[in-house]
């Protein structure tokens, strides 16, 4: 009978996946190999002990210590190799495959040979190869095997059973065919199990980064149009500028007090009009920090608020922030406009009643903002953040959140939007204080 020697380390689950250019389910299964030697280790150990002891059989106790050092040793190079960020490549884990069948090689030798029935644990071997491996190393491994499990017929020890009772031999090699069947199947379903969950974890991961990158590049021609468009309305407005100059001059609209008025309000707007454009020039392609000024938390938030009463004469926006600390930050112009958007979906979905507030939590700023309007529909809150999912009904609606989800993103923050329970929704924007504070040389440069 043989000690269990490197099925369980058969499971190396990550050379497909690094080849796929994913290095997480890489470190994970070449840590999930680590742990199944050490069970190995232990199922060895307690394999000899009963064979031994159990059933007075001799074994070579020092050559196969020497192959638990070697798979000792192998498991303590694998943790050091854990602690180096350079990716786990595909060859490493075929080569930690191969190692295991080295070592089960070395122990059947010592063992009996092919006469051996955990000979049979070859089978998880080359099972899992199949699985992890791409088409010529698993077939590399299977010829390996092949050639090892041939070497047993010939170059093997031989047991000494000289020490069993007479016809017990076949009812142990029975025992031990059963032993190995159920090692064969638990294995695999565990092992097997484990590399379909990395499977999906590292397809999650990969769509999610697909995604991202669509999103960016939409963001990016959402960027080149706003631009564009900018440069563009430049021209009218200047004119507009110049005419509504004109009329202010012309004695007749002078005489005429309402007329003057109705002059005001619009030379308002078209200076509102230029303050926007100049705002997306100014946000589109900007780095964080270029142009930005550095202010306190306090002051970014109280300009914030008092510029968006200022633009919406009628809105009724309840303000408090709590936070006690007035830390120094970068006044970011892109965070600025996503309050500002959340800010307008909550003054069009309630008009007379909106709330922002401010809330420190540790290390993270927590910016919400409520209103008692309808609320979210459950497929928007569903897919909260995805562009043209809105709620208002508008051909190109749903935009709005789709950059302020990214603003927050690019921050490292996360958005979050709930219905309340007495009407209305909640959106909050949950930002790391890190990504907000004034760096050393933003704050020299300030100087």
């Amino acid at each position: 009978m043989s000690a269990l020697a490197g099925p369980a380390e058969a499971a190396v689950a990550a050379g497909s996946l690094d080849a796929a250019g994913d290095d997480g389910a890489g470190r994970q299964n070449l840590l999930l190999l680590v742990q199944l030697r050490w069970i190995a280790v232990v199922g060895q150990l307690v394999t000899v002990a009963g064979v031994s002891l159990g059933l007075g059989v001799s074994l070579p106790f020092g050559a196969m210590a020497g192959v638990l050092c070697g798979l000792v040793a192998l498991n303590l190079g694998s943790l050091l190799r854990l602690s180096r960020p350079r990716p786990v490549a595909a060859p490493e884990l075929a080569l930690a495959m191969l190692l295991d069948v080295a070592a089960l090689t070395l122990q059947l030798s010592l063992t009996g040979g092919a006469t051996n029935p955990f000979a049979f644990l070859y089978l998880l071997q080359v099972t899992l190869g199949a699985v992890l491996l791409d088409g010529r190393a698993a077939w590399g491994l299977a010829a390996v095997t092949g050639l090892c499990f041939a070497g047993l017929t010939v170059l093997h020890r031989p047991l000494d059973l000289s020490g069993l009772a007479d016809g017990s031999l076949p009812v142990l090699n029975i025992i031990g065919l059963l032993i190995c069947f159920l090692l064969d199947a638990g294995l695999l379903v565990v092992f097997i199990g484990r590399i379909n969950r990395n499977l999906r974890e590292r397809d999650a991961r990969l769509a999610a980064l697909r995604q991202r990158a669509a999103e960016e590049d939409f963001i990016v021609r959402m960027g080149l149009l706003a631009s564009g468009a900018a440069h563009e309305l430049g021209t009218p407005l200047a004119t507009l500028s110049v005419i509504l100059g004109d009329w202010r001059r012309m004695p007749a609209l002078a005489a005429d007090p309402e007329l003057m008025v109705e002059l005001d309000a619009m030379e308002g707007e078209v200076r509102r009009c230029k303050a926007i454009l100049t705002g997306i020039l100014v946000s589109a392609g900007e780095t964080r920090g270029e142009s930005a000024a550095v202010t306190t938390l306090h002051t970014f938030l109280d300009d914030l608020v008092e510029d968006w009463r200022a633009a919406r004469p009628s809105a009724h926006l309840v303000y408090e922030n709590v936070v006690r600390d007035d830390l120094p930050i970068v006044s970011d112009t892109a965070l600025k406009q996503a309050i500002v958007n959340v800010l307008d979906n909550a003054f069009e979905a309630s008009p007379g009643w909106q709330r922002f507030e401010a809330v420190r939590n540790g290390g993270r700023l927590l910016l919400a903002v409520t209103d008692r309007g309808p609320g979210f529909a459950p497929d928007i809150l569903d897919t909260i953040g995805k562009p043209y999912r809105s709620s208002k009904g508008r051909e190109g609606g749903g935009l709005g959140l789709f950059l302020v989800a990214n603003v927050v993103r690019k921050l490292g923050g996360r958005l979050a939007a709930t219905n309340r329970l007495g009407g209305g929704a909640a959106v909050t924007l949950s930002l790391p204080l890190a990504a907000l504070a004034v760096k050393e040389e933003e704050a020299h440069d300030d100087a």
